[in-house]
């Protein structure tokens, strides 16, 4: 595991999971750095809702969230201003509140929906078969109870709400039962995770089925419901019956966090629910719109999520659409856009096509990868998706995003209980575009995250280069990491060969790793790395990084720095300057589903129907080293090595697919080294680097590039 960060649930490796089952439910993934806590002052158990603040003192990370009091923004990140084009201006709609059950979501879509079951749409269709499942007595995985409530409001049938309320009574008779001797209900469990689907199941059917509930059952719910959100956001004081039941607040402060859209689902969902028939329904509202989203959530992604995406990596990440949903159903009950108060939500467009490879049937393997170490395209991805295209339905990027979803390897839902996302956000008002007018090029300052390919059809080259914050624990000691893409894995991140998806380490990811006393130095939490500079010209993408404060000021390491130029489609130039103390030792990384074939300075990975060239201009002795010998973790996975020992060494490398470069020797000199290339599709190129500091020159087809530090800003 990563050092600097302690998880709420103490995850242990694990099995790899299918595609269709999720660790923990559908929708919350898992824990994540966290970075303060305290309380937030709203509604007490005693029924008030006074709104003032609270009495935790909730001490920030050092990544600059967290803050006292439950609010708390957030700094760091870096980088350039949004590279994306800005979000429509901000709403100025103010939210109304509907007062007559339904209240939520429905007034703006019911006429929609209806239409499409009369019709019946291939999407409703599945979606009414799941639900009369369910209403049967089927077993259907991880199904949730609204689905049920919705149909009952959309049909009129009253069995899909009589079923649903009986469900519902179940979790609240069950957990009045562990109330009643003091103890928590299950909605307590692994640090409230599943709070957003109990409370929200509750909530949605409270409010659909509210003419099949009585008075008294009503009560009770509320009561029950009442006490969890308060617990949610009063960790010190957390009471279930007359015990108080403490605990540690995780990520109700850390908007970046995927446990705090859980929380803000109950909280949104009960308060919208039961205004006015709830003491405290106001205080929720409060707490939700004006405390956690317009106060803590808006200004630390629009400081530290620039360009969308998140620092959980894309498989913990990807529990952001459950976020996304929200400002759907926020917007649809109460006219309000959140989703535009922050340039993250469409910018989220933009790093997730991205972040899809060529393919289209996986996504970069980024951070823990739990549920399925591959990263597989799945279900989760498409819905990330789906709800970004219904909130900016008329912008061209949702017409491009279409496009990779009706490309992808998942073009509707493969799990039952994701059904009703296809129903709801069938996204039929809009057209799918092809992406080909969108940059190949793309940065994610908030995330570190570098996307570049040499075109946008299935078998294009696809390269990541990782350089920036390191802030959540479900993020790896990655930074300075690339990985390599055409019509399948060249060079990747090993965790995809690991059986739990938590291979977190330096000897998993292709970077330059330093040792000392014989261990890897690690990459520590809690620090942000830089892009220093990144340029794009016709046929090449240059960008430089310096990742030397991921190792936190470590005496064994004084700088780990990587250039690259890629010389579209299929030939990148890799520079590594690294220095480090005497003693210590150097391994130039490049994890692959093959073995390389070593021939002196050059080795051949052969994988995804294509040989992967890497020719050492300088360098180490290069060896193979199999992943399984490093950890038991690993089902298998290769690593090309080269290792030096300790000083202040430079490595270059021309790295190819296919033949692509027919001849590299070495160019510049002492204070330049660099190398002349040939490409089998014609182009001459000399690239030679500034030694010592960021910089470089490529000469292109006789056209001289001076490539200095500075990150320009590219079109979308």
């Amino acid at each position: 595991m990563q050092s600097g960060f302690v998880t709420p649930c103490g995850m242990a490796p694990q099995q790899n999971l299918t595609a269709a089952l999720g660790l923990v439910t559908a929708f919350w993934i898992g824990c994540a750095t966290d970075t303060g806590t305290g309380t937030s002052g709203v509604g007490g158990t005693d029924g008030t809702s006074d709104g003032t603040g609270g009495s935790g003192d909730g001490t920030g990370g050092t990544d600059g969230t967290g803050g006292g009091g439950g609010t708390g923004t957030g700094t760091g990140g870096g980088g350039t201003a949004d590279p994306g084009t800005p979000s429509p201006p901000d709403d100025p709609q103010a939210p109304i509140y509907p007062t007559a059950h339904p209240r939520i979501y429905l007034t703006p879509n019911r006429a929609r929906l209806t239409a499409a079951l009369n019709a019946r749409t291939s999407t409703a269709t599945r979606f009414r078969a799941t639900v009369d499942s369910w209403l049967g007595g089927g077993d259907v995985y991880n199904f949730s109870i609204w689905n049920a409530a919705l149909l009952g409001q959309l049909t009129g049938n009253t069995a899909y709400c009589t079923k649903a309320v009986a469900a519902v009574e179940a979790q609240v008779v069950a957990a009045e039962a562990l109330i009643a001797v003091n103890q928590a209900p299950v909605v307590a469990a692994d640090s409230y995770l599943e709070v957003g689907d109990w409370i929200g199941d509750l909530a949605l059917t409270y409010d659909w089925c509210f003419a099949q509930t009585s008075a008294a059952q009503r009560t009770r719910w509320l009561k029950y419901a009442d006490q969890a959100v308060y617990n949610v956001w009063h960790p010190d004081t957390a009471k279930w019956g007359s015990a108080t039941i403490a605990w540690s607040g995780w990520a109700t402060n850390d908007p970046s966090d995927n446990y705090y859209y859980s929380f803000l689902r109950a909280t949104m969902l009960l308060g919208l629910a039961a205004k006015g028939e709830d003491a405290q329904a106001d205080g929720w509202i409060k707490q939700f719109h004006d405390v956690k989203v317009m106060g803590q959530l808006v200004p630390t992604f629009n400081a530290d999520l620039v360009g969308g995406g998140s620092r959980e990596g894309t498989g913990y990440g990807v529990a952001m659409r459950r976020l996304f949903e929200l400002y759907d159903l926020w917007h649809a009950t109460t006219g309000e856009t959140l989703a535009v108060k922050t340039s993250h939500t469409r910018s989220s467009i933009l790093a997730m096509v991205h972040q899809i490879v060529p393919t289209r049937d996986r996504v970069a393997p980024t951070g823990d990868l739990s549920r399925d170490s591959t990263a597989a395209f799945f279900d989760y991805h498409r819905n990330y998706l789906q709800e970004l295209i219904q909130i900016f339905p008329t912008d061209a990027l949702a017409q491009r995003a279409k496009s990779q979803l009706v490309a992808s390897s998942v073009p509707q839902m493969t799990s039952e209980f994701m059904r009703a996302y296809d129903f709801l956000y069938d996204d039929s008002m809009v057209t799918a575009q092809s992406a080909d007018t969108l940059n190949t090029t793309y940065y994610a300052p908030g995330i570190g995250e570098l996307y570049t390919r040499s075109g946008w059809d299935a078998h294009a080259t696809w390269i990541n280069l990782i350089a920036g914050p390191y802030t959540q624990s479900h993020a790896h000691q990655d930074q300075g990491s690339l990985m390599i893409y055409k019509d399948g894995w060249l060079a990747y991140d090993a965790v995809v060969d690991s059986h739990s998806g938590l291979t977190q380490e330096t000897t998993a990811h292709s970077l330059v790793r330093i040792d000392s006393g014989g261990q890897p130095v690690k990459q520590i939490g809690d620090t942000i790395s830089k892009l220093t500079a990144l340029h794009k010209g016709t046929g090449w993408t240059y960008a430089s990084a310096d990742v030397t404060a991921a190792y936190d000021g470590d005496a064994a390491v004084q700088k780990v720095q990587r250039e690259l130029v890629h010389l579209l489609p299929d030939v990148a130039v890799v520079f590594d300057r690294v220095q480090s103390a005497n003693g210590t030792s150097q391994t130039w990384q490049l994890a692959s589903p093959a073995a390389a074939s070593i021939n002196g300075s050059t080795a051949v990975i052969t994988t995804a129907g294509h040989a992967l060239n890497v020719q050492k201009i300088t360098g180490g002795s290069m060896s193979v080293t199999a992943m399984p010998s490093v950890s038991s973790d690993f089902s298998g996975g290769y690593r090309l090595d080269e290792t030096m020992p300790g000083g202040d060494n430079r490595y270059l490398h021309v790295i190819s697919i296919d033949g692509s470069v027919t001849s590299a020797v070495a160019a510049g000199d002492a204070a330049h080294p660099g190398v002349t290339l040939r490409t089998s599709n014609g182009h001459t190129a000399t690239v030679t680097f500034s030694r010592d500091t960021t910089g470089a020159t490529l000469v292109f087809d006789g056209t001289t590039n001076s490539l200095s530090a500075g990150v320009d800003k590219l079109s979308e």
